[in-house]
């Protein structure tokens, strides 16, 4: 069956500067990436793209999840490094090194993605090459993330890492504009655990600790976040390039 799609309209411009990178880059680039665009529309675990796929467009989640890892060839698991919603953008390494796709797109659920045409955008760049700085600031803004997952793994505890983790979904990894931070995270445990390496038991004993201490509240595939001054807090220190935008609750006016 041929994925429906359709063109991006402009009015979706408001909703992409809800997203920190988009709203930085210059009103040209902007448009640029939506008049290159299409929306499509994906089914629950439907495949955006799999790895090792020769395919470099730059996409954005416009509505639903979608999850970001790779499979197990062993079990046929599926490992998870993010997970991505609304308007978090991504695929922007395929794009820049016209290399095949490291990692497999999966919908978590019925999702609408705004894909941009890899050689219509590096034709748009090669004739507006300043641009090309924009492109690189989201591929370092991935990179800073990818470092501090790694140095988080190394160093610190389960309980601290899951702090962090929902903090940083809670504001779109630090890139939502928007000042308020959502209370609501859809972040299913068992989601938690492949993202931290660990088991979904160990992830429901930490959990459960902190809503004994209501820090959080459990619901199903969905976490909410009932005292946010005490997350934060058990998220400790932030690197600050990756709280542009994150207003948390000490910091507000």
């Amino acid at each position: 069956m041929a994925r429906r799609t359709e063109s991006t309209p402009l009015t979706l411009l408001p909703a992409l500067k809800s997203h920190l990178w988009f709203a930085s880059c210059p009103e040209p680039l902007q448009l640029a990436l939506i008049e290159r665009s299409r929306l499509w529309h994906i089914k629950t675990g439907e495949f955006l793209f799999s790895r090792g796929e020769a395919q470099d467009s730059l996409c954005c989640v416009v509505a639903g999840a979608l999850k970001i890892g790779s499979i197990n060839p062993k079990d046929g698991s599926h490992r998870l490094t993010m997970y991505v919603e609304p308007y978090h953008w991504f695929g922007e390494i395929s794009l820049i090194d016209g290399m095949p796709r490291s990692q497999d797109a999966i919908a978590d659920t019925d999702s609408t993605v705004m894909v941009v045409s890899g050689p219509q955008m590096l034709e748009w760049l090669g004739q507006h090459p300043t641009h090309w700085r924009d492109l690189a600031r989201l591929a370092c803004g991935k990179l800073r993330l990818i470092l501090t997952a790694i140095e988080d793994n190394a160093t610190l505890s389960i309980e601290q890492q899951l702090a962090r983790r929902l903090l940083f979904s809670a504001t779109n990894f630090g890139q939502s504009t928007n000042p308020s931070i959502r209370r609501r995270v859809r972040l299913p445990q068992e989601y938690l655990a492949r993202m931290l390496g660990v088991s979904r038991q160990t992830v429901n004993k930490a959990l459960r600790a902190l809503e004994r201490e209501r820090v959080l509240a459990l619901h199903y595939a969905e976490i909410e976040i009932v005292d946010m001054p005490a997350l934060v807090a058990r998220a400790g220190a932030v690197d600050p390039s990756l709280r542009q935008s994150m207003v948390l609750p000490e910091e507000a006016p």
